[in-house]
């Protein structure tokens, strides 16, 4: 199995995936939770499945707080709405009319987030995302830096850093998507499996450059791609055998884990799938198709 020959298929493959989610992207953005923007979130159950007139009795009840209501939906015996921030007297107001409309409607949570914590968080998640990505890079500079050559440890530190990148473009494209036709949210716990879907990728990535650079010690470095294509090879197993385990565990939690995980368990399966697609047929060929640039500019010169 040549993976490297086909090295532009797998790259065009990758491009195709990422297209659709960068056009959402820059039309619609991402659906950002109350944990970003400031505003209330509030979660009902009820004795029976929500009806439209008690969805409309509950609409009704808080915008007579002054208060509107960008979102709100239904699932079986539970309501999830989210407003903009509620003050105490308002919640109060809200809680006493729900129970005189609706007895056994039973309020499950009722948070509200501030405008400027929410921009607190939003910066502090994309701090985490750079901060972690700017670690890795040193930590692979560090553990590569005696690589033969003509590999080097900033090759390997920018190859997994592009094959990161595809992995959170990926993740975060599909929730786009998601976020503009199911209303998906991005809340804290998203950038919680974004941190973790960086980690697994990586991982993975370092597994297959571990290899590459004990078969250019032993091989030495005279056809570089048939190194390369060998230690994907040799890997391939381990790493198919290590994501599909993780895959089945997190099927198990998408089924019977509940609501309140559920998009969490989605992003950690299309992140773990694609840095496992990633580190095995874009990471170790860009390190080739580096390495063949560099030598014909050496020649030229």
């Amino acid at each position: 199995m040549d993976i490297i020959k086909f090295k532009k298929i797998y790259f065009a493959i990758s491009l195709l995936i990422l297209i659709p989610g960068i056009i959402s992207l820059f039309l619609w953005g991402l659906n950002l939770s109350i944990d970003f923007t400031g505003g209330t979130r509030i979660s009902l159950s009820f004795p029976k499945e929500v009806s439209q007139k008690q969805i409309e009795q509950t609409k009704k009840i808080i915008e007579e707080q002054g208060v509107k209501v960008p979102v709100i939906e239904k699932s079986g015996d539970r309501l999830f709405l989210r407003t903009t921030p509620l003050e105490q007297k308002q919640n109060e107001s809200f809680t006493n009319k729900l129970k005189e409309i609706e007895p056994q409607a039973k309020i499950d949570e009722l948070a509200t987030v501030g405008p400027t914590i929410g921009r607190e968080t939003t910066v502090n998640a994309v701090k985490a995302v750079v901060i972690a990505s700017l670690l890795i890079v040193i930590y692979i500079s560090l553990v590569f830096r005696k690589v033969p050559k003509p590999a080097s440890s900033i090759r390997f530190g920018v190859s997994a850093i592009a094959a990161l990148v595809h992995d959170v473009l990926v993740v975060i494209g599909v929730f786009s998507i998601l976020g503009h036709f199911l209303n998906v949210e991005i809340d804290s716990l998203f950038i919680t499996a974004l941190l973790t879907v960086i980690g697994f990728s990586v991982h993975d990535t370092i597994v297959v450059f571990d290899r590459i650079r004990e078969n250019l010690g032993k091989r030495g470095a005279l056809n570089f791609s048939e190194v390369v294509n060998d230690s994907i090879l040799q890997t391939l197993n381990r790493s198919l055998n290590t994501s599909f385990t993780v895959i089945l565990v997190l099927l198990g939690l998408l089924i019977f884990g509940g609501e309140s995980i559920r998009w969490f368990v989605v992003a950690l399966l299309v992140g773990i799938a694609s840095g496992t697609y990633s580190s095995i047929f874009n990471a170790a060929p860009i390190l080739v198709v580096w390495h063949d640039w560099s030598q014909k500019r050496k020649s030229k010169n």
